[in-house]
């Protein structure tokens, strides 16, 4: 199939989507797995959020901040994989000016709104194990509600200059995004001028939220095996570790993909476009579909909770 010009006479009022330049029969073999993780995310987080609002049990602080996680990658699912689908099933490549760059403030706020959640989630653990004393009066209702409003105010506020300074460049005839999605630099190699630094500050924006948060997250967990490694009784320590051991694997899953996709954009030169394109897509499918799954199956209350509505039919 013959690529699009990438240049047209008048100013770009829409883009069109290339998702891999140089292996474009990829998508046909690709479409089937994407699917298949788009539908398992959607349903495993919508099957999640639904235990937890109709069962009483689960009604506490640690499963509001596990449902805000799995509505925020819900979203993150419905901004980016729908469209890829669309690509690779219909060959719909167009996209307008305000709807990518309305993407690409989803997908920058949302990222690290969900690392966010991780560290205000290991705050959480660091209290329940070190001062468990004293958890159910600092980690309330309340406390997620403002943590909730602080995720979403800090990350939105911070990533709403990327796009804000993406739009303003002035697009010069060239639409033709080489990708799947619109990444800042992605869409600002397409102007015609110096976008050095929306560069910038993606880079020190997304390092300054990013890195923040696992600091916090790692400091948290230093505290917590500190605190555990005084137990005496028998037994205790593996059972304070294991109500950790689901929030860790998600963290992994979350830090391992990204480090993932950092280093293979590092070394783009040496890595085909076509390979960035597509761990940046997993980047955001990836995490969703695992994380209700890896809670569904580690967590003893949550596993009950799934039971008991299958039992009533719902």
């Amino acid at each position: 199939m013959a690529l699009p010009s990438n240049y047209s006479t008048a100013p770009a009022s829409e883009f069109l989507l290339i998702c891999f330049p140089n292996y474009q029969s990829w998508q046909h073999w690709l479409s089937l797995p994407l699917s298949l993780l788009f539908l398992l995310a959607m349903g495993a987080n919508g099957i999640l959020l639904i235990t937890i609002r109709l069962e009483d049990s689960l009604h506490q602080p640690v499963y509001y901040l596990l449902s805000l996680l799995s509505l925020l990658d819900m979203v993150l699912c419905l901004t980016v994989i729908p469209k890829v689908l669309a690509i690779f099933w219909f060959d719909l490549r167009s996209i307008s000016f305000s709807a990518c760059f309305l993407q690409m403030f989803i997908m920058n706020s949302l990222l690290p709104m969900e690392s966010c959640t991780f560290m205000i989630m290991a705050y959480d653990r660091y209290v329940a194990i070190c001062h468990p004393l004293r958890y159910s009066s600092i980690i309330t209702d309340k406390f997620v509600a403002k943590a909730s409003v602080f995720i979403v105010i800090r990350n939105a506020i911070v990533a709403a200059p990327i796009p804000i300074l993406a739009a303003r460049l002035h697009y010069c005839g060239k639409k033709v995004i080489e990708n799947c999605i619109c990444a800042n630099l992605s869409v600002s190699r397409l102007s015609c001028d110096n976008f050095t630094l929306n560069g910038i500050y993606q880079f020190v924006a997304g390092w300054t939220l990013l890195g923040s948060d696992f600091i916090l997250i790692f400091l948290s967990y230093t505290f917590i095996l500190r605190t555990v490694l005084k137990f005496k009784a028998e037994g205790a320590a593996a059972k304070a570790l294991s109500t950790c051991g689901s929030h860790f694997i998600l963290i992994l899953f979350f830090s391992t993909i990204l480090l993932v996709v950092v280093l293979t954009n590092v070394s783009r030169k040496r890595v085909p476009m076509d390979i960035l394109i597509l761990l940046n897509v997993l980047h955001h499918l990836i995490p969703p579909a695992l994380n209700p799954v890896v809670y569904g199956i580690r967590t003893k209350e949550i596993k009950q909770g799934i039971q008991k509505l299958l039992h009533r039919g719902i």
